[in-house]
């Protein structure tokens, strides 16, 4: 099959054709994959041994470039294998590179073969002549194409040779945040820097472009504040009840309810409490973080929703009443229960901005033909919409069927891969006509052209914001934002309508810098880049040898019950940590059996395991290889006393102790 480009295509593939670093800047809906297709295409046929890797973000995109895009054009001349997290290939990543031509993969599986040592998983940089990498801009700071890059950055500064070619696509690569022109100019210029790559967007052919890719007309649905709420209020002097019983100094310190900036204060808080080992402080944090759940579930979606949320944590905490701070709690929940129930159900108070999601929603399925998606900040909140559109009448009336997109993942409200695939696949079918999704949907996704889109009380950046509009593709499409008058929302969407400007000049500021003093800027970043990454290496070395193992008690985040030592951890697949010592066994229960997806080389999930005393989560246990049953542990839900204190350690890889011998 040919691949034929459109004349702006043509344009701004010329830099990669001639063998140079580029970066491909196309709105979504442009073709970026496509010329990602030519390039590789022309690479392979031209190019000595040749050798492409195709790197994505996201695991349902390792499948849709590769039976979309790749395939059609590419699969009859080359040998094309397409491999992500769920797949069993990847423990085989070396022997697959050496026998295709062309692989698809999440760029986690990359990082891991570039780590991995044994000769069937291993690879080199320099064992590929072309790298493609898929929304590039997450290019920065601690993401994984950074971790890749890096190293290709490093090998470069010391001058090794036989570095593939690098090819970044992008719909925007940002500003940073920054509102400063010089400042985005800098950012921009920093994931050059990252990439190795200069920026090609198209010049001569820009009318051509925007005729291809719409632009929808943007509304701003607007919304006037609440008058009454007296659900929210309730709430509110529920958590006033909890500031009063901690320390007077506490409470103080904390911001306005129902933000993410109390939400921020009350996380900080809780670790607080737990290297104190103040169990009163820790305990009525993360109760507050509850209530502070259900005020921004009850700004955005019903208070049912708010209070349904509120009432699964207490009815599942009831029955492990440690000490007076719980009994308080939940006291103070149980009493005010009845009265919560009676507001939530009482409809005169309801939330305003879903009244005027049902009109923005009516108005568009008005037409049988229509196709939306409706975009929510959290898993949670596509789940209460999901709710609400199908238990709302006049929205089944308009024929709305709709289904939920959100990330992948094995915790509550998380969706399978395949649970993924066959929600995309109704959607593009027409079996689905709403899409309620995160994120998930924003970059990269081959949906069907929509004629509406809305942003549902969301706070995020310009890039984000370029992608969802650019999700609204069919002719006189809508791009809707339903916000308060004066809220949040509505001001970040008019700051990300201005750092989009500050995109566009940066990208004309950027043309006008010569070759040479790009060459100069690049260079000098890539070698402070370096220093860096070298210091902070030395860094996470020191503190992993700050203690050996048996300096180390592992405690129950929730209780402080005091459980492990250091020296009972042992590593499996370099990633997991088990507890070896049979005496563990007596702390906790197992419950359910864990379900994944994927399939591991030398173990499987058995059930959750729990707390014995508090029954907070601590993990699931491992069958390992076929043989033993181990308790493997979420670094998440304990805390670490440590002769310099105690810590509460987010993830495996900054705890303060040498690494586990692998099992």
């Amino acid at each position: 099959m040919d691949c034929n480009l459109r004349p702006y295509q043509e344009e701004v593939v010329q830099a990669a054709l001639r063998g140079e670093n580029s970066i491909i800047w196309l709105p979504t809906g442009g073709g970026k994959t496509r010329t990602a297709v030519y390039i590789t295409k022309k690479h392979l046929e031209t190019t000595a041994n040749a050798k492409v890797a195709v790197l994505v973000n996201k695991v349902h995109l390792v499948d849709q470039h590769f039976a979309k895009e790749f395939r059609p054009y590419l699969g009859s001349t080359y040998k094309i294998a397409a491999i992500s997290g769920d797949s069993n290939e990847k423990d085989l990543f070396g022997c697959l590179v050496k026998a295709s031509d062309l692989v698809i993969c999440t760029a986690q599986i990359l990082e891991n073969a570039l780590i991995n040592m044994e000769e069937e998983k291993h690879v080199e940089l320099t064992d590929f002549t072309l790298l493609v990498i898929d929304e590039c801009h997450h290019t920065q700071k601690e993401s994984v194409y950074n971790k890749i890059m890096g190293r290709y950055v490093e090998k470069k500064v010391r001058k090794e040779g036989n570095l593939p070619q690098i090819l970044g696509l992008t719909a925007s690569p940002g500003t940073g945040g920054n509102k400063q022109l010089d400042k985005a100019v800098e950012h921009v210029l920093q994931i050059c820097a990252n990439l190795d790559s200069v920026i090609v967007s198209t010049k001569e052919f820009t009318p051509v472009l925007q005729k291809v890719v719409p632009r929808p007309k943007k509304q701003y649905d607007i919304v006037e504040r609440r008058t009454l709420d007296p659900f929210g209020d309730h709430l509110k002097a529920m958590m006033l009840m909890i500031h009063e019983y901690m320390p007077p100094t506490v409470s103080r310190s904390l911001r306005e309810m129902g933000t993410q900036e109390y939400e921020a204060d009350v996380v900080e808080l809780e670790k607080e409490g737990v290297k104190k080992e103040n169990r009163l402080i820790a305990q009525c944090a993360l109760h507050l973080r509850q209530y502070n759940d259900a005020l921004l579930i009850n700004d955005t979606v019903r208070m049912v929703d708010a209070f349904r949320g509120l009432d699964e944590f207490y009815n599942s905490r009831k029955t492990k009443l440690l000490d007076g701070t719980d009994i308080f709690l939940q006291g103070l929940f149980d009493e005010n229960r009845v009265e919560l129930k009676q507001l939530a159900s009482n409809d005169r108070y309801e939330n305003p901005k879903l009244a005027q999601l049902q009109c923005t929603l009516q108005e568009e399925f008005n037409d049988e033909n229509s196709r939306a998606i409706l975009f929510s900040k959290t898993r949670r909140g596509t789940h209460c919409l999901f709710d609400w559109v199908n238990s709302n009448p006049e929205l089944q009336r308009v024929n709305i069927r709709a289904g939920i997109l959100t990330g992948a993942g094995t915790g509550a409200n998380h969706m399978t891969q395949n649970e993924q695939k066959e929600t995309i696949k109704h959607f593009r079918t027409g079996i689905l006509n709403l899409l309620i999704s995160t994120s998930v949907a924003e970059e990269g996704l081959d949906i069907p052209e929509c004629n509406l889109v809305v942003r549902y009380g969301l706070l995020t950046n310009e890039i984000a914001q370029q992608q969802a509009s650019g999700r609204a593709r069919a002719m006189n499409s809508v791009y809707s934002v339903v916000a308060e008058e004066g809220g949040r929302e509505m001001r970040r969407e008019l700051t990300n309508d201005q750092q989009k400007i500050t995109t566009k000049k940066t990208n004309q500021q950027q043309q006008k810098i010569t070759h040479s003093e790009f060459r100069r800027k690049i260079s000098k970043l890539q070698k402070i880049a370096v220093m860096t990454r070298i210091q902070a290496e030395r860094k996470k070395d020191e503190r992993k040898q700050r203690y050996s193992p048996s300096q180390v008690q592992f405690q129950c985040r929730e209780c402080f019950l005091l459980v492990c030592s250091g020296e009972d951890l042992r590593k499996i697949e370099n990633a997991h940590h088990v507890n070896i010592n049979p005496e563990f066994e007596r702390h906790y229960i197992a419950g359910g059996q864990v379900v994944l997806e994927k399939s591991f080389e030398d173990w499987e999930p058995g059930r959750v395991i729990s707390c014995k005393n508090c029954g907070k989560e601590w993990g699931m246990e491992i069958k390992f290889k076929k043989v033993v049953t181990l308790p493997c542990l979420k670094i998440k839900s304990f805390s670490m006393k440590t002769p310099g204190g105690k810590s509460t350690p987010r993830q495996w890889k900054d705890v303060e102790f040498q690494d586990c011998a692998a099992l």
